[in-house]
Order: C-alpha cells, then sequence, then structure tokens
C-alpha cells in the first residue's frame, strides 16, 4: 500500500485560516513563516506584505474594525513579534478583534539562546485577550479557530497565536488533517455572546421619555456592531439629538438635522439624560465628569461589556450588542411612543448654537489663505470628497493639527468612512489603515488627510500601495515637522547643541511627493488652491496611488494640536 500524503504545520495552519473564512491576511515574512504566507495564498488567503510588522499591525487591526471578523497578522520569531504587538495592543486599546500569529524558535532549543527566541506568549500578555501555543502540529486547527472565536467574543480585542519553528515543520497524514478541521468547522461560531436576558430597557426608555436635555451619543463600538439602522430609527423617532466620536461619524450623516457635531460643548455640558452607545466614558468623552459633563446627568450605558458598566457605575447599565440593545429600546418606543419636536427648547438651543458655530466656521473656511494655513487646504479636501457621491470615500487621518482641523471640517456621510488616532491617541497608523481600507472595501476609494510627522511612521509602505495597485490617495500636509517646525523661543536655543535643528523640526520643504514617484506612483506639489484642486481631480479621477505634498505655512498650526493641556 502506497504511503499515505502528509501535510505539514505550515500547510495546516495556512488550510485552517481559509476553512475559517479568513480572506486576508497581512504581514512581513521571514523564518520561520515564509513558507505558510505562501501555502496560506494558494489556499485562498491573500497576503499583503508589508514592509514593517507595525504597519502590518495596524492594518490588520484596522480590518477587523471595517469588516466585523478578526484582522489577521503574520509575523516572524522575536523581533517581528514585539513589532506586530503596535497592532495587537492597538486592536486591544480600540477593542477590535484580531489575532497575531508569530513564529517561534524550535521548542527543544528554547532557553538556549536560539536564533531570534522569545518567551513570546508571555510577552503579549497584556494586550492579548487570549493566547496560545501550538506545541504539536495537530493543534493547530482547533488553536486557530479558538483564537478567532475569542477575538470577537465578549469586548472584541487582540489574541494571539505561537508555533514554534519545528511544529510548522512537523508533518501528519492529510486524512487526520482533514478530520481536524472537518471536526473544528463543524463547531465553529464567531458570534459575540449575548448578556441580553436582564437588560432593564425599560427604565432606559422611561428616562429618556421623562428627560428635559436628552442626548445620544455613540462611539465607534456601535459601528463595529452595525447599528446605523437602529440609531436612525431611535433618533428620529424620538427626535434626541446626537453627537458622534469621531471615529463614529457618519454613522448618521454629519448633515442631519439633529447633529450636534458643531455644539458639542452646550450638548455634553447641559444634558440631563446621555443616551451612550458603544463609547466609553473615557478622555474622549471626559470621563462623563463636571466640569464638562453637568454633575446631575444621568448616563445610560450601552456596552458589550460588563466589566465597562462596573466601572463606571451608570444611572441604567445595558449589556450587550450595540445593534440588538437598540432594537429592544425601538421596540419599547414604538409601543408608547414620543417624540422631542423641532420646536422643543432643547433642540432649538442646540440647532442655533450650530448654526452659528458652522456659520463662523465657514467663514473662516472660505478665505483663501496663501501659504495655505490648515483650513483653506482642508475645505478644498472636503469639496472634492464629497463630490465623489457614493460610495463615499474611507478617510483615513492622523497628525496633530491636521487631524483635529480635519475632524472639525471634513464631512461623513456613511458608515465607517472616518478611521483616526482612536482611543490611544496612535500616530503611525496611517498608511496600514489606508491598506485595509482598500483591501477591506473594495470599491471604495481611500483618501488619507496626514500630517508630515505622522506620515513619516509608514512612509515606505506608499511601496506596498503601488506594489498591489490600491486606490489610495495620501495628502501630506507639510509644515515642517511636528506642529510645524521650529517654534523656539531665543532664550531656548542655547547649549552646546544650539545649532542642531530643533526635536520638532524636519527638513523644509521636503519633497513627499518624490517617494512615491521612485515606485512608479504619482506624485504632486501643491501651494495654491489651484494646483490642490487639479491634484485631487486627477488623482481621484484615476483611483490609483497618490501623494500630494501639500504645503503649509510651518506657523499655522499649535502645538499639540487641541491636547496642548496634556503636553
Amino acid at each position: 500500500m502506497a504511503d499515505e500524503t502528509l501535510i505539514d504545520g505550515a500547510a495546516l495552519a495556512a488550510l485552517s485560516l481559509a476553512r475559517s473564512g479568513v480572506p486576508c491576511m497581512y504581514g512581513v515574512v521571514g523564518i520561520p513563516v515564509t513558507y505558510l504566507a505562501s501555502r496560506a495564498v494558494t489556499a485562498g488567503v491573500r497576503f499583503i506584505a508589508f514592509h514593517n510588522e507595525q504597519s502590518a499591525g495596524y492594518a490588520a487591526s484596522a480590518h477587523g474594525y471595517l469588516t466585523g471578523r478578526p484582522g489577521v497578522l503574520l509575523t516572524v520569531s522575536g523581533p517581528g513579534c514585539v513589532h506586530g504587538l503596535a497592532g495587537l495592543s492597538n486592536a486591544a486599546v480600540n477593542a477590535w478583534p484580531m489575532l497575531m500569529i508569530s513564529g517561534s524558535c524550535d521548542q527543544a532549543d528554547a532557553g538556549r539562546g536560539d536564533f531570534q527566541e522569545l518567551d513570546q506568549v508571555e510577552a503579549v500578555k497584556p494586550f492579548s485577550k487570549f493566547s496560545a501555543k501550538a506545541t504539536r502540529a495537530s493543534e493547530i486547527p482547533r488553536m486557530v479557530f479558538q483564537c478567532l472565536a475569542e477575538a470577537v467574543s465578549g469586548r472584541p480585542g487582540g489574541c494571539y497565536l505561537d508555533i514554534p519553528s519545528d511544529v510548522l515543520r512537523q508533518t501528519i497524514p492529510n486524512s487526520e488533517a482533514e478530520k481536524l478541521l472537518s471536526e473544528i468547522t463543524e463547531n465553529a461560531g464567531f458570534q459575540a455572546e449575548e448578556t441580553l436576558e436582564a437588560l432593564e430597557i425599560d427604565k432606559a426608555v422611561s428616562l429618556l421619555r421623562c428627560a428635559e436635555r436628552p442626548l445620544v451619543v455613540f462611539g465607534k463600538g456601535a459601528a463595529f456592531a452595525r447599528a446605523e439602522d437602529e440609531l436612525k430609527t431611535l433618533i428620529e423617532r424620538t427626535g434626541i439629538p446626537f453627537l458622534p466620536t469621531p471615529m463614529a461619524k457618519g454613522l448618521l450623516p454629519d448633515t442631519h438635522e439633529l447633529s450636534t457635531t458643531a455644539a458639542r460643548s452646550l450638548a455634553i455640558g447641559k444634558c440631563d439624560v446621555a443616551l451612550i452607545v458603544g463609547a466609553r466614558l473615557n478622555w474622549l468623552l471626559h470621563f462623563g465628569e463636571p466640569p464638562k459633563w453637568s454633575p446631575d446627568v444621568k448616563f445610560i450605558l450601552v456596552d458589550v461589556s460588563n466589566e465597562e458598566i462596573e466601572l463606571r457605575k451608570p444611572c441604567v447599565g445595558l449589556v450587550g450588542d450595540a445593534k440588538k440593545v437598540l432594537n429592544l429600546m425601538n421596540r419599547v418606543i414604538k409601543d408608547d411612543s414620543f417624540c422631542f419636536g423641532r420646536s422643543h427648547p432643547w433642540v432649538e438651543a442646540l440647532s442655533k448654537k450650530g448654526k452659528d458655530n458652522v456659520g463662523r466656521m465657514e467663514a473662516q473656511l472660505a478665505k483663501e489663505v496663501v501659504p495655505f494655513n490648515f483650513l483653506t487646504p482642508m475645505r478644498i479636501i472636503r469639496d472634492a470628497i464629497l463630490d465623489v457621491g457614493s460610495p463615499a470615500p474611507i478617510v483615513v487621518s492622523e497628525g496633530a493639527n491636521t487631524m483635529d482641523v480635519g475632524r472639525a471640517v471634513l464631512v461623513q456621510t456613511e458608515p465607517r468612512t472616518r478611521l483616526d488616532a482612536g482611543t490611544w491617541g496612535t500616530m503611525g497608523v496611517g498608511l496600514g489603515y489606508c491598506i485595509a481600507a482598500a483591501v477591506a472595501s473594495p470599491g471604495r476609494l481611500v483618501v488619507a488627510v496626514e500630517g508630515d510627522s505622522g506620515f513619516g511612521f509608514s512612509a515606505m509602505e506608499v511601496e506596498t500601495l503601488v506594489r498591489y495597485q490600491l486606490p489610495v490617495i495620501v495628502i501630506v500636509f507639510n509644515n515642517g515637522g511636528v506642529y510645524g517646525g521650529d517654534r523656539r523661543n531665543p532664550d531656548e536655543i542655547t547649549g552646546p547643541y544650539k545649532d542642531d535643528p530643533a526635536p520638532t523640526s524636519f527638513v523644509p520643504g521636503a519633497a513627499y511627493h518624490k517617494l512615491i514617484e521612485a515606485f512608479g506612483g504619482k506624485g504632486y506639489i501643491a501651494g495654491t488652491p489651484l494646483e490642490l484642486k487639479s491634484a485631487l481631480s486627477e488623482s481621484f479621477t484615476a483611483q490609483k496611488p497618490a501623494v500630494i505634498n501639500v504645503t503649509i505655512d510651518p506657523y499655522a498650526g499649535a502645538e499639540s494640536g487641541r491636547l496642548q493641556h496634556k503636553n
């Protein structure tokens, strides 16, 4: 009888990913995972190869957010695993599902100073909600499926799978591999666990009904839950004004008449009942405390994690998936409806304040300032993005002034079309997020609006854009450094290194657009409205990789953007 065909651990890992429905994987190949990546492609899993595991990890984390299923990162051992921790930690803090798979040293050589040796399971602990190490090839299918399931259970987050190099090489019979894969796929399920039995829906609805100044605040957790339809029903049925957190912009259009984004301080400062959906009362929402919030405000907190409810101690805590919880609330409201009309004093006050603020902002935006400040080019970019129509481009934004101004000026009209520094304020996410957005959302243009400092973290990945011909336009606001170059007072320019560049400054007039041209992409430089409009029109029409280098007055921004009190 002929010998049975064998399959090794690398091929088995690839098949496990494919059978679980993983569409693509991001990473950097090398010893000992190159063969795993190649076999994944053979099995039908697309592999997007990066220059740096940090950017690949950011891509995997964003993929999880955009698709609702874990993004997968593949790294080499030791330093590659450490670099990948940037993405894994980003997924953990933002509550996005992700799986990081790393090769590691031979088990027999552990503790002897093997090539790139590291106790990787221990290293990932602070950032992984579940970790596993395959000690035999036969364990790989179960562990792959378990990690993927854990990543989306409860509060989503990052998981880790360690596969030693000897396990990647180890072989088992094909028949055994098929049996293992069949057993796991039959029992596979990636739905978040439900804890809806004890929800105090009636109490929450009663608080909103009896409120004088209610507000609905929703965050990227609601975006992850695909709760936009339920939010629209709730808000338009009740007439309650709403406020999105930055990455939740677009769940309902920024142009909606009940949006209070332009009256944020009044909305959170005066509301008496706040329904918080898929957003944490962390620094982004001033911890839900005075003086930003009223000391008497009653919070209704909807979160998938009971731990978050226990931490914040709201008036009402509703533990469950945002989409399902809102659907239950809508049923109760439908049976005993109420609505705050447009003439309600609270709604009128917010509308008036918002219109006043928008009017002042538009007056500033209408000015064509050259050399560019931040407002003039941002207005031109806003108009160009809106002209694209639907499907709306996905906007990726990072930087201090660039991100802050973009948050106020750029308009989101569709769900999950804004990616920025997020809960952790992470710089360097830009190109990774762009690549994930292009891969996970085919058919959409991706537009990155980056500060020159933020762009610098991952600028080499423009080669990845060109290599895969992704429809990504990277717009760099070039003001010569972090916050805008050398801003030192004369009395600060002393000492033995006084002739060195300032810690915040870069090479003036850097030709960032030339970088992508080196790889065959299209580069533009723009210092006037006409030049910028022309570059946007041409690049948006082509939908090919491009970098637009926008020259900004180095003194136009503020140090630390809007977080000056933290510096």
